[in-house]
């Protein structure tokens, strides 16, 4: 495989080349040369206005349904949907059936998608089925590839096994990712609890759903001294609480789905199963707090929380509905348009350097004789995001039809180019 880069613009903070119009000429996986006015007879050229490359991004929170549930989503299908969107690596969670809580199941995922475009890194069940009531095998699972414990779209409830999970995962300096939402104050909730949910006549789920697992995971954080990671992020007293634990010395970093960064619950009033989400979009307020804290750094990366659905489980009424949208195809074209103020720099920083600071995972380099894990993107295209676009076997986006900012060109890696 021979791809040739052409003019394009470097965005890489630790690269030497950050900032820099240069060809880049690729040679069977391998960065062969940065350079000017390069020539290869042999390559494929990328060429074209506005090019820019960064080093591959990375999603920390998807899921891909594989086992059990194939008929959402599958590992092959997950990782043509992830390349489309720009990604060489995703992080999925453990929500399968069986769930990925045993050694087996980590192996499964890691043997399937060894040899595919994107590095496929499973998250392990933090409680044996995901059932809340038993811790999982999580040292084994660290051992065979697990990059994080947690237990994904179903949050842990239980602050004692919270507590001795938080402990465990001590021995290996892992992270345990934790979706914030106390399901005895939430359970009934379809929207987020407020004005519209009022005139709609729907049970809201209140805040402090969000609000008090986050104080309270916080301090079982800073009483065990481990490392957690908070994604889903969506109120302003949540940004708010992590800003101060993290001042406090707190091992907690964060994540926010572009969907809570561009969407209020104001959208709802059609009652667009689309926008059905956990947790909820909340309002105007929230969104600009959120966005505030991303451009002042408090949330650390982005996170997609693509939820592949099947047509039947959206095609209802809005209280049967199920949960979750797709997001990896939307996600730059979402966060370009709708968070313009974010400096490019600072958004690739957080696709890529950050989120894999956060989970350990080896920083890829753009230089000369480093393996090429690149995606090549243009920041200013506009265009309108259509069904066409998405790669997933799901098609439950609620951006379908809207005008976005930035597209993806071309992911590289492990020896594969993917347009």
């Amino acid at each position: 495989m021979h791809i040739l880069l052409k003019n394009v613009k470097i965005i890489a903070p630790s690269s030497p080349y950050h900032g820099q119009q240069k060809d880049i000429s690729i040679q069977n996986g391998i960065i062969h040369q940065v350079g000017d006015h390069l020539e290869d007879a042999r390559a494929t050229v990328i060429s074209g206005e506005n090019l820019h490359v960064s080093a591959g991004w990375m999603d920390i929170f998807a899921q891909f349904c594989d086992p059990g549930l194939e008929h959402k989503e599958d590992l092959h299908s997950g990782v043509k949907a992830a390349a489309a969107g720009g990604y060489t690596a995703v992080m999925i969670v453990p929500n399968t059936q069986p769930a990925l809580h045993t050694k087996a199941q980590i192996e499964y995922v890691l043997s399937k998608t060894r040899h595919t475009a994107v590095d496929v890194l499973p998250i392990g069940a933090a409680t044996k089925n995901l059932e809340g009531s038993g811790l999982a095998e999580m040292y084994e699972m660290q051992q065979t590839g697990a990059v994080a414990f947690s237990d994904g779209l179903k949050p842990v409830q239980s602050p004692g096994l919270l507590l001795k999970a938080l402990q465990y995962i001590k021995a290996f300096d892992g992270t345990f990712i934790q979706l914030p939402d106390d399901q005895s104050i939430s359970a009934h909730g379809l929207m987020h609890e407020g004005i519209y949910s009022t005139q709609l006549g729907m049970p809201g789920k209140p805040a402090l759903a969000e609000e008090l697992i986050i104080q309270r995971d916080l301090e079982l954080a800073k009483y065990t001294d481990s490392r957690l990671h908070i994604t889903g992020v969506s109120t302003r007293k949540s940004v708010a609480l992590i800003a101060a634990a993290k001042a406090d010395g707190i091992k907690v970093t964060c994540s926010v789905t572009p969907y809570h960064l561009s969407l209020t619950d104001a959208g709802l009033v059609n009652y667009d199963t689309h926008l059905k989400v956990n947790p909820p979009l909340r309002t105007a307020d929230d969104v600009k707090a959120l966005q505030e804290a991303v451009l002042h750094g408090t949330i650390d990366c982005i996170a997609t929380h693509h939820v592949p659905q099947e047509w039947d489980a959206k095609q209802v009424e809005f209280e049967y509905a199920k949960n979750g949208m797709i997001g990896l195809e939307s996600c730059f074209g979402v966060l370009r348009q709708y968070l313009p103020q974010l400096p490019l720099e600072q958004l690739i920083g957080m696709l890529t350097e950050k989120p894999r600071a956060i989970f350990r995972q080896p920083q890829p380099a753009i230089a000369e004789g480093a393996a090429a894990n690149l995606t090549i993107f243009d920041p200013e295209a506009t265009w309108e995001f259509t069904a066409g676009d998405i790669a997933s076997k799901s098609k439950n986006s609620a951006y379908i039809g809207t005008q976005l900012k930035g597209k993806v060109i071309a992911t590289i890696n492990k020896g594969q180019f993917t347009k």
